[in-house]
């Protein structure tokens, strides 16, 4: 697969296009905003979008999604229906935020673990990893070793967990069981900021000392 990430949003949020090699089909993950350009990146490298993941809910990551979903008729999958609270919310968000206003939706596919997503040809495992959000899901694609986390995992930091039925002990507890289980040589691409792999992050991570 091709791993094209767009930081888009004042917050900067890694919005990220991936495809398949074989096909040229490809997904949207994490939309949060700046439509024009996520199409323009699809167009740029020749890719044909078809359908949109989400990692969780949070503005910064969905709020563009129902829009883009109008927009190029894409299904939508993921997140974890517990999260459909803050997809409820995502008008409010935008608001509290300073973001152009968000358009709720519901998604053609939740997502629960152990459910598998395809791209074309390409296969990407699903896991549940609450903690930021409730409902946070997290993609795997095995054969690349490449994970897309989210806002579970920073380089050299986590998720905040001061929202709404976040729960610290419950995100470390998705790190050790669902990303340190991954392996340390995958590398992961974050909602923010640059990439790690699982093994740097368990090794130096400040806030996951508790298991070096």
């Amino acid at each position: 697969m091709k791993y094209n990430v767009i930081p888009v949003t004042p917050l900067q949020q890694n919005c990220t296009l991936i495809s398949c090699e074989e096909t040229g089909k490809a997904a949207v993950v994490d939309p949060g905003g700046e439509l024009d350009r996520i199409i323009a990146a699809a167009e740029e490298v020749g890719v044909e979008i078809e359908k949109i993941l989400l990692t969780h809910a949070h503005v910064d990551h969905a709020g563009g999604a129902g829009e883009l979903s109008r927009r190029l008729k894409l299904p939508i999958e993921g997140p974890h229906k517990e999260d459909m609270f803050w997809i409820q919310a995502l008008p409010e968000q935008s608001k509290a935020f300073g973001l152009p206003p968000a358009e709720t939706f519901e998604p053609e596919r939740w997502l629960e673990q152990g459910d598998e997503v395809l791209i074309g040809n390409s296969r990407l495992e699903v896991r549940h990893c609450p903690g930021h959000t409730p409902g946070h899901v997290i993609f795997f694609q095995a054969s690349d070793r490449v994970a897309l986390v989210g806002d579970v995992l920073f380089r050299g930091s986590i998720g905040r967990t001061d929202f709404p039925r976040s729960d610290h002990e419950q995100l470390l507890e998705s790190i050790r069981s669902q990303l340190f289980s991954l392996g340390d040589e995958v590398e992961f691409i974050s909602g923010h900021g640059p990439l790690s792999t699982i093994g740097h992050e368990r090794k130096t991570n400040p806030f996951l000392s508790r298991y070096y």
